[in-house]
C-alpha cells in the first residue's frame, strides 16, 4: 500500500526578516553622512532652518517660491476657517466642495484643455489615471526613466492584464520599434515625464506626438516638474513645444510650483468624465483638503498675474549652470530648474552632501538605485525667489567643498 510521503518542514519565511537584516541606512548614519529625513523647522523659501541652523535651500521643488508667499498662506487660512480641516469623504460622495470645482475650471482654462480632475496627491493622480485608462489587452508604453508613480500605475494595470512595455530613455527609434510590435488594433497609451525629475531634461514631445499619430496611440505627459517652469507662462511641456492641441492629456502635482498638496489630470471632457466614474484611486480616497485647494487656487492666480516668476526662475537656473561649469563641475545641461552636479562616486556623494550641509547649503544626494551606477549626484534645484546672494553663496560653498574633496 502506497503512503503519502511526509511533508518536509522547510525553513519558514518571516516577512520581517529582510527588514531586520537591512542595515545600509544604519551604517551611513553611524558615519554621520545620512542625507535623508532631516526635519525643516522653519521655511522661508530660499532660506530654511534645520537643526537650529539657518541654511540656503538648494534642493526644493518650490520652483516659483510660493509656499512662503503671504497671499497663499492667507488663502489657506481663510479656507480652513470656512470649511474646516478636511472633507471627510471622497469626491464621489460627500467630499466635493465648490473650491474643487472652481480649481478644476481654472486649471482647465489655464492649460487649454476641456476638463480637469483633481486627485489628493500627484502620485495618486498617475496611479489613478494610468490604471483606469489602460485595461486588459491594452498597452502602456513608458519611457525607462519615468517617475515611479507612472511605473506603479502601469504595474497596477498589468495586474488587470494590460501589457506594460518600455522604450529606451527619450530614444525615438526605440519607441518606434516598440510601437511596431504592438498589434494594430490594440489600445495604446504612451506615457512620459515632461521634465525628467533626476536630470531635468525635457522629453522629445514633438517626435513622440508624431509617432503616436502614426501608430494610433494616445499621449499622456506628466508635467510635475514642468508646470510653472517651462512653456508660455509656465504652462508646461505641451506649451513649450506649441503642441497643446496634439497632446491628448497632461497630469501634474500641486506640491511644486503650485505650493500645496494634490494633483490633477487634464484632457477631453469625455475622458475625464470616464476617469471620474471609474478610478478607484479617486472614488475610494478622501478628497483634497480645503486649505490645500485654496492655496493652489491662489498660487495659480499669482502665476497668471506675475509671469516674471517663470522668467526669473529660468535666469537663476542658467546662472547656476554657468557658475558650476566655471568651477569645473560636470553639470547636466537642460532648460529647466533642476541642475544636477555630478560626483560619480557614492562615497564622494555622501561626503559632499555632509560638507555642504555643514557649511549651510541644503541639497539632495542622489545615489544608485535612484540613478545608474557611476552617476551619483547632488541634484540641486532653484526658485524664482532665490536672490543673487543666495546663488553666490551656493557656488562659493560648492567651490570650497569641491576642492576639499578633490572633485574640482
Amino acid at each position: 500500500m502506497m503512503t503519502t510521503p511526509p511533508i518536509v518542514d522547510e525553513k519558514k519565511v518571516d516577512l520581517f526578516d529582510r527588514c531586520y537584516a537591512y542595515d545600509r541606512s544604519d551604517k551611513v548614519k553611524e558615519q554621520g553622512l545620512y542625507p535623508y529625513f532631516h526635519a525643516i523647522e522653519e521655511n522661508e523659501g530660499p532660506e530654511v532652518f534645520v537643526e537650529g541652523k539657518k541654511m540656503v535651500m538648494a534642493g526644493s521643488n518650490n520652483y516659483l517660491g510660493l509656499t512662503a508667499d503671504p497671499r497663499v498662506k492667507e488663502a489657506a487660512a481663510e479656507a480652513l476657517a470656512k470649511y474646516g480641516t478636511g472633507c471627510s469623504g471622497s469626491r464621489y460622495l460627500t467630499g466635493t466642495l465648490d473650491l474643487h470645482n472652481k480649481l478644476e475650471e481654472e486649471l482647465a482654462d489655464y492649460l487649454g484643455y476641456e476638463s480637469v480632475l483633481l486627485f489628493s496627491t500627484g502620485y495618486q493622480t498617475a496611479l489613478g489615471t494610468v490604471s483606469t485608462l489602460v485595461l486588459k489587452g491594452d498597452y502602456i508604453i513608458s519611457d525607462k526613466e519615468n517617475h515611479a508613480c507612472i511605473v506603479n500605475g502601469a504595474m497596477m494595470a498589468k495586474g488587470a492584464f494590460a501589457e506594460f512595455v518600455r522604450y529606451k530613455h527619450d530614444d525615438m527609434e526605440s519607441l518606434e520599434q516598440v510601437l511596431k510590435r504592438i498589434p494594430e488594433k490594440a489600445g495604446k497609451l504612451i506615457v512620459s515625464d515632461g521634465v525628467f525629475s533626476v536630470t531635468g531634461n525635457i522629453m522629445s514631445l514633438p517626435a513622440v506626438v508624431e509617432l503616436a499619430e502614426k501608430y494610433g496611440a494616445r499621449v499622456l505627459v506628466d508635467d510635475a516638474h514642468a508646470f510653472g517652469v517651462i512653456g508660455k507662462g509656465g504652462r508646461g511641456t505641451p506649451s513649450h513645444f506649441g503642441l497643446e492641441s496634439r497632446t491628448d492629456m497632461v497630469m501634474g502635482t500641486f506640491s511644486k510650483s503650485l505650493a500645496s498638496l494634490g494633483g490633477y489630470v487634464a484632457g477631453p471632457e469625455r475622458v475625464i468624465n470616464y476617469i471620474k466614474h471609474h478610478s478607484p484611486a479617486l472614488i475610494f480616497s478622501a478628497s483634497p483638503t480645503p486649505s490645500s485647494v485654496a492655496a493652489t487656487l491662489k498660487a495659480l492666480e499669482i502665476i497668471r498675474d506675475e509671469p516674471w516668476r517663470v522668467d526669473r526662475l529660468a535666469e537663476n537656473a542658467l546662472y547656476m549652470k554657468k557658475g558650476f561649469q566655471e568651477l569645473g563641475y560636470q553639470v547636466i545641461q537642460n532648460e529647466t530648474a533642476i541642475v544636477p552636479v555630478m560626483t560619480g562616486d557614492d562615497d564622494k556623494a555622501f561626503l559632499m552632501w555632509r560638507q555642504l550641509f555643514d557649511n549651510g547649503v541644503f541639497v539632495n544626494a542622489f545615489i544608485p538605485p535612484g540613478v545608474p551606477p557611476g552617476m551619483s549626484m547632488m541634484r540641486t534645484s532653484y526658485m524664482a525667489t532665490h536672490e543673487k546672494k543666495h546663488l553666490d553663496y551656493i557656488l562659493d560653498t560648492f567651490e570650497k567643498v569641491g576642492k576639499n574633496l578633490q572633485l574640482i
